[in-house]
């Protein structure tokens, strides 16, 4: 994974084969300097790529970020304070953490930002659990571990004194393997209990096909649909087609759905071939695939008709006559009584021009979970 920067926090989100049932806990925590406006130290959990804890060193407070997260208290008391308490010292190590990376860089002042992600995948088909941890600075990987040799892997020089003081660190590896494996499922079951009716729903999408312009690439487009773990792809004659697609990214909707689309060229497709080539969406938990015909007559485009602008130039046109001859009728009236008045004083009223109405506008993670880790570079 290239980057941990702070986009990661909201769309770090992984495509999964829509045949799987994975389900994923992850934990994205950043620290920054010289950052305006941003809070020091920022974190936050997401299950299936839903955000359902937050602390920043402003609140400095652990927070559920979904109604269901109010339920974890009725099996745990203190949940909400043990966390807090633990992503306090959290805070402060991570400070301290920038300060030893900037040394080892050489750096002083302007902005740094250091991030450590961690978590687990958990197939509730197969049982099989994959975890992950690993830390960044400035945009580039710095140092994670691998769990299949329990040694941490330094692929920057500035790392490599840090990876030796935690290779020997036997019980601090033993630790980070226990949670990774046996923990972390664990708490992902726990939250996909207590908000099954939004985590495990199944929420069909709505499928359009956009095009741009006559020579843009047709946009299978799909929009409204849960879970994120999908497929779509375009077909030739009924055959999964690769040549000329670009495939997008899943990215998060405003309200906690997801959307895809898959990018076709057909600049070289005669018009008459069009009809051969359908798109296809696959959703986790949907039985039956979306398939959408390459219809030219049902393609979205930015385009106007020229035939389509007809009726609206001859609205404009007559409009404009009436508010000419309107112009005029005023201008004839004001000539006539100014003529029957005569040198008599006018009396005038002030209106405001524009017309205007003015109008103000009132302009994680529970101690158990948590890798219980402070663990300072130097």
């Amino acid at each position: 994974m290239k980057t941990l920067v702070v986009a990661v926090l909201l769309l770090g989100l992984m495509v999964q084969d829509a045949s799987a049932a994975t389900h994923s806990l992850k934990y994205f925590y950043t620290a920054s300097s010289g950052v305006p406006n941003f809070p020091e130290f920022v974190t936050v959990g997401l299950v299936d790529g839903v955000e359902m804890v937050h602390y920043d060193s402003n609140t400095k407070r652990a927070e559920p970020k979904q109604d269901w997260m109010s339920r974890v208290t009725e099996d745990d008391p203190q949940y909400w304070q043990r966390n807090t308490d633990g992503l306090v010292g959290h805070q402060q190590a991570f400070k301290a953490n920038i300060e030893v990376a900037k040394q080892r860089f050489n750096q002083t002042g302007g902005v740094h930002i250091f991030q450590r992600m961690y978590g687990c995948e958990w197939d509730d088909e197969t049982g099989e659990v994959n975890g992950f941890m690993q830390y960044g600075y400035d945009g580039e990987d710095f140092i994670s571990f691998d769990l299949k040799t329990e040694t941490w892997i330094a692929p920057k020089q500035q790392a490599v004194i840090t990876k030796h003081k935690w290779d020997n660190n036997k019980a601090g590896i033993a630790q980070y393997k226990h949670y990774l494996t046996q923990e972390c499922p664990e708490w992902v079951k726990k939250y996909l209990n207590y908000g099954r009716s939004s985590l495990l729903r199944t929420d069909r999408p709505s499928v359009s096909l956009l095009q741009k312009s006559p020579s843009s690439p047709v946009s299978c487009h799909a929009t409204g649909f849960y879970p994120d773990r999908a497929m779509m792809f375009w077909r030739k004659d009924g055959e999964e087609h690769h040549e000329d697609v670009d495939v997008g990214e899943t990215l998060p909707s405003h309200d906690g759905s997801f959307q895809m689309s898959v990018d076709l060229d057909l600049s070289s497709v005669p018009a008459e071939d069009w009809r051969r080539y359908d798109c296809v969406f696959q959703l986790s938990g949907m039985k039956d695939d979306i398939v959408t015909k390459l219809d030219i007559a049902k393609i979205r485009t930015n385009r106007e008709k020229p035939t389509d602008m007809t009726t609206p130039i001859i609205a404009a046109v007559v409009v404009l006559a009436l508010v000419l001859l309107a112009v005029i009728g005023v201008l004839v009236y004001r000539k006539k009584k100014a003529d029957k008045t005569q040198n008599k004083p006018a009396n005038y009223r002030t209106v405001p021009l524009n017309g205007s109405d003015t109008s103000s506008g009132s302009s994680p993670n529970g101690s158990n979970e948590v890798v219980n880790s402070s663990t300072p570079l130097s």
